[in-house]
Parts: structure tokens; sequence; C-alpha cells
């Protein structure tokens, strides 16, 4: 052991205790996630107790313990190891306090507790019997509704929120208005809205399966591809990295006033808010179908 080692004692005991419990902390709600996703443990308790109830706080006492030892290896010389160690573990610390903290918390609070997207309530998009039945079967808590409101819990944390029409919500959460003379910016980065095409609905139902299938969604129903399809539909699910949410997407694809058009849903099968999740699956998804086939956002 070197003489910068030991003269620098208990304050580089403290700072590598601070690196190994900023380690632990990752490593926690690392487990958290994919011991949901896996079915070690329901995502209640993965992201229920052991993310938020648990992992929160771990993630303060870790960032103040990386802040503590920091100081103190400052204090006095030698202070490289203890600096090092010190400023390692705050960099960790601090990444993963910011990713969960704001993440969950910042998001949730900016985006309307909504997990039901589609780019036209007024014909709403209807999923298969046989999709509906393994949602029921895989224990999905949101049911599928023509015209949904907001669950009453949801007053607790979005106060006025509760009962309110998804389809308006999502409407307000698409453009910029004014609340009590201010102006609040769009919670979406970009209306949710149906697209129009020059092809024939088979063309683009080929082109649209194979985006979904370049994402990695798994493929419930495939769509007619022939040249005489008029009307068509594809249905997916997408299963999350982490916890493995599951969400069902259903692509209607047919022919309209001259032209083909594609409108999309995107609905999360538990979770009162999708932070925003659907609303960027299906912008996203429309806007590479837009690029790759040119699309429009009126038939002519």
């Amino acid at each position: 052991m070197s003489a910068e080692t030991k003269s620098a004692g208990w304050r580089l005991k403290l700072a590598a205790a601070a690196l190994g419990i900023a380690i632990f902390t990752v490593l926690w709600f690392a487990a958290a996630a994919l011991g949901a996703k896996f079915g070690l443990w329901g995502w209640q308790f993965g992201l229920g107790k052991m993310t938020l109830a648990w992992g929160i706080p771990l993630a303060f006492f870790s960032i103040g313990l990386s802040v503590v030892a920091l100081i103190i290896g400052f204090i006095k010389a030698p202070r490289t190891q203890p600096v090092i160690l010190g400023l390692g573990a705050l960099l960790i610390s601090t990444m993963v306090g910011f990713r969960v903290i704001v993440g969950f918390g910042g998001q949730a609070a900016s985006l309307p507790p909504i997990h039901d997207i589609q780019t036209d309530w007024s014909e709403p998009i209807a999923f298969s019997e046989s999709l509906i039945a393994q949602r029921r079967s895989d224990g999905a808590l949101n049911p599928v509704k023509d015209d949904p409101r907001i669950d009453e819990a949801a007053d607790s944390r979005w106060p006025g929120m509760g009962g309110r029409r998804v389809a308006e919500v999502q409407e307000e959460a698409e453009s910029e208005r004014t609340v009590d003379g201010e102006t609040v910016a769009p919670a979406y980065d970009r209306p949710i809205e149906p697209l129009y095409f020059d092809q024939t609905p088979g063309e683009i139902a080929a082109l649209a399966i194979e985006i979904a299938e370049a994402r990695g969604w798994e493929i419930f129903s495939r769509p007619e591809t022939g040249e005489d399809v008029e009307r068509t539909m594809i249905e997916a699910t997408e299963t999350s990295t982490w916890y493995g949410f599951k969400d069902d997407i259903a692509i209607r694809i047919q022919a309209v006033e001259g032209a083909t058009r594609v409108d999309m849903r995107s609905i999360s099968r538990v979770g009162l808010s999708d932070l925003g999740m659907n609303a960027r699956r299906v912008s996203s998804f429309m806007d590479e179908l837009e690029a790759r086939a040119e699309g429009r956002r009126e038939p002519r």
C-alpha cells in the first residue's frame, strides 16, 4: 500500500464506500426493471416499490454521501484518490438520480395522465377480438374503449383531470393554449393526426409492416397487401426494454377520398400515465411512413 493511500485513511474509505453505494444504486434500478421484465416479480413491485418507494430515497442517499465524501476529500492532502473516487461516485449517483427522479417525476408532471393515443377519436380504431382476448389473458388492466375517460384517481396527482375524456385531453396536449392568462406549450412534439398517400392501401400496408418489423414489434395480425385491397389493418405489440411493459398498436389503412388514409392507435396495457410513450411511438412511426412514401396531412 502506498504512502498516499495510507495517509488518506478514513477519507479514502469513505470515498470508496460512496462509490460502492453509487454502483449498487445503478444495479438496484437495473434489477428492479429487469426483474419485472423477466417475471421475477410483478411490475407493481419493480416500479412501485423497488424504483419509486425505495429506489428514489436510495438515490438521494447516494448523492448526499458522494457530496460529503468529495468535500472531505478536498480538506487536506493527499487529495488525489479520495477526490477521484468521490467525484466518480457523485457523477454516477447524480446521473442515476437525474434519470429516475426527473424521468419519472418531471415527465409525469408535464404530460397528461393518459395511456391511449390515436389519430382520430371521431372514428376510433377497434382492436380485434383476438387481441383483446390476448390482453385479458396477459393481465391487462386498461380496457380498450371507443371513448375512454381518465380514471378519477388521477385527481390526486393531476387535479381536475379525473373523469375527463381522453380525446379532449389529447387534443389539448397537441396544441399551444392559454391557461389563466399564461401560454402553455404543447405537451407533444406534433399533432397526432392521419396521413394520406397516393399509393394503394396494399402498397402502403406492405411498407407499414416493413417498418413495424424493423422496429422489433411483435406482429399479431398481418395486413392484406394485394392490389385490390381497399381496407386492411396491422396489429402489433411492443415490449419495453425496461420493466417489460407491453403496448398494443393498431394501424388502419383504407382507401378514402381518392387517396389512401392511414390511422394509428397505441394503448398501454397497464398504468395511468404512459409518460408520453404512446404519442412518441405514433409520431415516430407516422413520420417515418410519411417520409418514405411521400405522405401528406390532407387528402389533397
